[in-house]
């Protein structure tokens, strides 16, 4: 059975932080072949949304309240690992960070920086291309922006 977390940085347990941590190396510097630092010194101001099932982390987000990485609150490091893909897992996990910026930072406009080829994922959830397009380490990105 998947189950949901949703926690701060303070609430994670190191067992919480090194499966989320791992999942993240495993999606975004592994699978993408793609080196680059993942901790960016962001994770501790972030609140981690996460869906997991037997013990392994099979989606994840990190959330941010408006003025730490942009005006507006922000998504990011989105995932769905390889194993779990085509269960709606991503999708799901997107409506409760849509959901938890709603209710828990009281705003509905929320920025994203996506990877190109899921631009038609993220506009299934409200998000509109900014125009602002960019190469973040070799990979097109994205400015998106959901009001």
């Amino acid at each position: 059975m998947v189950v949901y977390h949703i926690k701060t940085f303070n609430e994670l347990s190191v067992s919480e932080l090194y499966k989320i941590l791992k999942a993240r190396i495993d999606v975004f510097v592994v699978e993408q072949n793609c080196p680059y630092p993942d901790l960016d010194g962001y994770d501790d101001k972030a609140v981690h949304l996460w869906a997991e099932e037997n013990d392994e982390v099979l989606a994840y987000c990190r959330i941010f309240d408006k003025k730490i990485k942009y005006p507006e609150a922000s998504i990011g490091r989105v995932l769905t690992t390889e194993k779990a893909r085509g269960k709606n897992l991503g999708r799901q996990l997107m409506k409760f960070a849509v959901q938890t910026i709603e209710n828990r930072l009281e705003t509905s406009e929320i920025r994203i920086s996506a990877q190109d080829y899921l631009l038609n994922f993220y506009q299934e959830f409200g998000f509109e291309d900014t125009g602002k397009k960019y190469l973040e380490d070799d990979i097109p990105h994205t400015e998106m922006l959901r009001r």
